[in-house]
């Protein structure tokens, strides 16, 4: 039977009569001529009147006792503070799933100047430990510093900088900025960026035996995040920034003023949030992407041109070192390459010490790179280098003595075949090792130099920063695979809330193993 409303609305103009709303038939109208009949059906639709707020009150009910018993109560879970949490709003799937930004949605967190763009205008304070006189002509051009006008027939285009290594947070900050799944709506991201310029910050303060100056910043930065409404979302695990020194610069473990660093990661709400810097630490928050190095092309085709380039090089070394000796590191596995180079006609050093070759020249550096066929890395002050990317951008097999240079540090930019690409020569203590680099080297077949430098050649995309100012890239760089990444981290957060576990496992845990040598080695 079809039912229909009929409604008489309040304080009606004519009878001044409330509004009963009633359902009836839609049969035939009433008959007429028949008094008890017309009484009979009056009567019988004032039983079925009721007034409108009772009918909605009604209808109301049996609607939220429908979505009741039809919810999904697998999606509520309880946070961190015992709170019953929606766990929707650590999904971030309000698009179809063929869009091409659905789960890779970017928020940039606006935060105070002092945190970032203050430290470039303030650049002059910025050259202690890094042994440049004047640290600001290296913030022209997004970052990428001044452009290498005369290369000596070592560079070939205009995508060639004089890019120093501190700045990469300068430079993926400018990067992600053309990024192309950017949202201003922070409920739909799935990652938020917070542009901390850590490195440039801390820069100021590692020789300075105070150490409140040097937490200063640190503290603010994690206050000022952790009151920010997005932080509550998943209390800061999806949140990260980019430092452009080594991890160890901001892991303190003490209050001694004679102790590096600053405490940054050891505050309680960063170990909530991932860092991306050059060098990772042995804590599973921390990851290390590329060194910026000299190449930031704009399109694909430059970049085959430059690996076509590298491919037609003459080699006449067979292997080279370039780096400064380190008086202080005494038996350690960079003095014995140096003695070893020194000691080979076949090898190529290029010493970088204050009474050698100025290694701050990019034409100088990477003419030696071009010209071997395999490039010593083997630790220093710390345990990677930038050399390691210079050296694959100019086509040489990078060699490591130690897992903590580049196997274990990595992860999202170079194979997991590490064979492919390097030779690793583990050296547990030099002053035992009596291995010959040269023997070993010169032991390689043809057959397998020539498909390792094939493949250094082939990563050469992933291990360089396009330019950020071009909006043409046709090729996925350093900068993108740090980005699918951290989303990756990220999503598997995520996937650990919806099946009811603890978001925090494994998340800052120490890995001591890290840099320790396999059982094979």
């Amino acid at each position: 039977m079809n039912f229909h409303f009929l409604c008489f609305f309040p304080s009606h103009p004519i009878n001044g009569v409330g509004s009963p709303c009633r359902s009836s038939p839609t049969k035939a109208p009433l008959p007429h001529g028949s008094l008890y009949r017309h009484s009979h059906m009056e009567e019988k639709l004032f039983r079925t009147t009721c007034s409108t707020d009772l009918c909605f009150a009604i209808f109301t009910s049996f609607a939220l006792i429908w979505i009741f018993l039809c919810f999904d109560y697998s999606t509520f879970r309880f946070s961190d503070n015992g709170v019953l949490i929606a766990s929707s709003v650590f999904s971030t799937n309000k698009l179809p799933l063929h869009h091409p930004c659905s789960g890779r949605y970017l928020f940039i967190h606006n935060i105070p100047s002092r945190f970032n763009l203050d430290l470039i205008r303030d650049c002059q304070s910025l050259t202690r430990g890094t042994d440049k006189s004047d640290m600001c002509p290296y913030f022209q051009n997004s970052g990428l510093g001044p452009e290498i006008e005369d290369s000596r027939g070592v560079f070939f285009n205009s995508s060639l900088f004089k890019t120093n290594q501190f700045l990469l947070e300068v430079i993926f900050h400018n990067r992600i900025k053309q990024y192309e799944c950017l949202t201003n709506d922070s409920a739909m991201a799935s990652v938020i960026y917070v542009p901390f310029y850590a490195g440039l910050d801390i820069s100021r303060h590692l020789w300075n035996p105070n150490i409140s100056a040097r937490d200063s910043s640190a503290r603010d930065f994690v206050r000022l995040i952790s009151e920010k409404p997005e932080w509550k979302r998943m209390f800061g695990r999806d949140h990260f920034f980019v430092a452009g020194r080594i991890s160890w610069d901001f892991r303190r473990k003490t209050d001694e003023g004679s102790d590096w660093g600053s405490i940054l990661r050891f505050l309680p709400e960063s170990h909530n949030m991932t860092m991306l810097s050059i060098e990772a630490s042995s804590w599973k928050n921390d990851f290390a992407i590329p060194y910026p190095t000299y190449f930031h092309p704009s399109k694909r085709s430059e970049v085959v041109e430059w690996q076509n380039l590298m491919r037609a090089r003459r080699r006449p070394h067979l292997f080279t070192f370039i780096g400064a000796p380190r008086p202080d590191l005494k038996d350690s596995v960079r003095g014995m390459v140096i003695k070893q180079c020194r000691d080979s006609s076949l090898c190529k050093f290029m010493d970088c010490s204050s009474n050698g070759v100025n290694c701050d020249d990019p034409i100088t550096t990477m003419k030696a790179f071009q010209s071997s066929i395999f490039c010593l890395q083997p630790p220093g002050d710390s345990y990677t280098r930038r050399s390691i990317f210079d050296s694959i951008l100019g086509g040489c097999i990078p060699v490591f003595f130690n897992p903590g240079t580049a196997y274990s540090q990595y992860l999202w930019h170079f194979p997991e075949n590490q064979t492919a690409y390097s030779v690793y020569i583990p050296v547990r203590d030099a002053r035992i090792w009596s291995g010959s680099i040269e023997g070993i080297l010169k032991g390689i077949s043809k057959e397998r130099e020539s498909a390792m430098r094939e493949e250094v050649i082939r990563m050469i995309p992933r291990i360089v920063y396009a330019d950020p100012r071009s909006s043409s890239w046709d090729f996925e760089d350093a900068f993108d695979l740090a980005i699918k990444g951290i989303l990756e981290r990220v999503e598997d957060v995520r996937r650990k809330i919806r099946e009811g576990r603890d978001p925090g496992e494994g998340f800052d845990d120490p890995d001591d193993f890290k840099y320790t040598f396999s059982s094979r080695d």
